[in-house]
């Protein structure tokens, strides 16, 4: 499903724990790190699109998360030249996200890159909450600054509470 500019619907999902860190997850058979995120369906809305890619990508269920916030627009990234699929009809050039905020209320071990049987990551750890803006690949950059700084007030409040579980160790490989 891709509009009449070209581009993909998808939502993009930051997963958050209480000390104000963020879920960095290691894609599969790369070097390359990001947000879980994926297309939107047709007949699906965003938050539903949000709870599948949930579950396909890292494991976790409505009962593991709680909404904390989502954008209040759509934000877009163009694909470099090099990724776009010309022979495609119609040709996507970049996607369109509605972005979401969810904190994790299970513990680190209900995350399970492997329920699908082609997953999307291997790995993930935690890491600080600009982390990702410096790190994600180029094209992406722009919306992740704006994804971030659009979330900042929510994650920061988040670390007023006492932490309630224990953390995950640095780095995760996947389960299996």
């Amino acid at each position: 499903m891709i509009d009449d500019d070209g581009y993909r619907p998808n939502v993009g999902i930051v997963i958050c724990n209480r000390q104000g860190q963020v879920m960095w997850a290691r894609r599969f058979g790369q070097h390359s790190w990001q947000f879980p995120q994926g297309g939107i369906n047709p007949g699906e809305s965003a938050e539903q699109a949000m709870y599948r890619e949930l579950f396909e990508e890292v494991g976790l269920s409505r009962k593991d998360v709680r909404i904390l916030a989502s954008t209040r627009n759509w934000l877009r990234y163009k694909l470099p030249k090099r990724l776009v699929r010309w022979d495609t009809k119609p040709v996507c050039i970049g996607q369109k996200q509605k972005w979401f905020l969810l904190q994790l209320m299970s513990a680190d071990a209900e995350i399970n890159m492997q329920t699908s049987s082609t997953p999307e990551f291997d790995g993930w750890r935690w890491v600080s909450y600009w982390y990702p803006v410096r790190q994600v690949v180029s094209f992406k950059r722009d919306v992740y600054r704006r994804v971030m700084k659009e979330f900042a007030s929510v994650v920061m409040a988040l670390q007023d509470n006492p932490p309630k579980l224990q953390s995950a160790p640095a780095y995760r490989r996947r389960r299996g």
